[in-house]
């Protein structure tokens, strides 16, 4: 059979139409593919304290960075370690450093500082939450290991004349999670009360001296709840809960310092601390910020950690984390002042900005 002219170009014309869907439908596939192989998850769990800062941190730079997801869960510094040691997670959200012993036996994980962050000492006492009690280290330690139970306690009252202190009971709370704030609590009371140090001494998890009327909580939405729900309680929080703990009520204590003196919690006292601590950062970053010298120094600063392994899976992974990190430390980035300031955080000076760039820069 002998087609005509125009039958031949519309035979033509559909086979034409239809290879071009095929191309296009191949390159969508592909386009889609490539997508989903460039896009990187990252799980990052652990600090309740630096859980609300990664939660203002994630918005802003997922929209930059689109084909990064990050997964955030407030679980407690401990279980953030363990997760990241154990490569369940990219990034654990530690407020402690890892241990002698931990680096020793995981010599690829890292402790990268993030922000400086501190911790309160709070109260609920019907009368005196709009008062700011003066509390020690030895003080302290009294309370959480039994040995001071009430609240008209004459060690309490010497350090508070004039105050008419209530003859209950003391209730203490503490963590019963893996804590990072537990573990700088406790190296307060180690670093200021020998008899602490010498029993009980610090950790993320610690042998807590039993005592009778006395709370455990769980992160630090738990210690608020537990502390708002219990007249005559006592509590250590950490400071990106001050909005909540002001909101309730509650009263915040001013703490005594390795100068003796009592101090609230203050971008002053905070930066004092800082300035004599942050000079004896090492290259790893490892070191404690707790109960520093000078008149005005606020004794409970730490830096905020990421733990995580310079030895990732993939190229990928690695240059996500790289990305992320090198964000979270600019002051243009994660410690820009809205960050900072929303959290009451304080950002890291630029010479340990410096060494967490080089620590950032072993993760491949």
């Amino acid at each position: 059979m002998i087609f005509g002219r125009n039958s031949v170009e519309k035979k033509h014309n559909r086979s034409y139409r239809k290879g071009v869907v095929l191309v296009l439908a191949l390159a969508v596939a592909g386009a889609a593919t490539a997508f989903a192989a460039s896009q990187i998850n990252l799980l990052e769990t652990g600090s309740s304290l630096l859980y609300p800062l990664f939660n203002l941190w994630v918005p802003a730079f997922t929209k930059a960075h689109p084909n990064i997801r990050i997964v955030t869960n407030s679980t407690g510094s401990g279980t953030g370690i363990s997760q990241s040691v154990a490569g369940i997670a990219q990034i654990g959200a530690s407020d402690a450093y890892l241990s002698d012993a931990m680096t020793r036996m995981h010599p690829t994980m890292l402790s990268i500082p993030l922000a400086i962050s501190s911790q309160m000492v709070n109260y609920n006492i019907p009368g005196l939450n709009n008062k700011h009690l003066k509390l020690n280290g030895p003080v302290l330690a009294g309370i959480y290991m039994g040995k001071i139970t009430m609240w008209n306690d004459p060690q309490i009252a010497k350090i508070n004349p004039g105050v008419k202190l209530p003859d209950h009971k003391i209730i203490p709370i503490h963590r019963t999670d893996g804590s990072g704030d537990t573990f700088i609590f406790s190296q307060y009371l180690s670093f200021s009360t020998p008899a602490w140090n010498n029993s009980v001494s610090f950790g993320t998890s610690i042998s807590w001296p039993p005592v009778q009327g006395g709370l455990g909580a769980v992160g630090n939405p738990g210690m608020v709840t537990a502390l708002t729900g219990s007249k005559y309680s006592i509590a250590y929080i950490g400071v990106s809960f001050e909005r909540a703990i002001m909101k309730d009520g509650m009263g915040i204590a001013m703490l005594g310092n390795r100068a003796g003196n009592f101090v609230m919690l203050t971008p002053h006292t905070v930066s004092s601390a800082a300035a004599q601590m942050v000079p004896k950062t090492p290259k790893d970053e490892r070191v404690s910020l707790i109960y520093a010298p000078g008149a005005d120094s606020y004794p409970i600063i730490n830096y905020e950690y990421a733990i995580v392994s310079k030895q990732q899976p993939s190229a990928q992974t690695a240059a996500a984390l790289r990305t992320l990190f090198t964000w979270a430390i600019s002051g243009n980035g994660g410690n820009a002042p809205h960050y900072m300031e929303a959290v009451h955080f304080a950002p890291l000076p630029p010479s340990v900005v410096r060494l967490s760039e080089a620590q950032i820069n072993q993760i491949q």
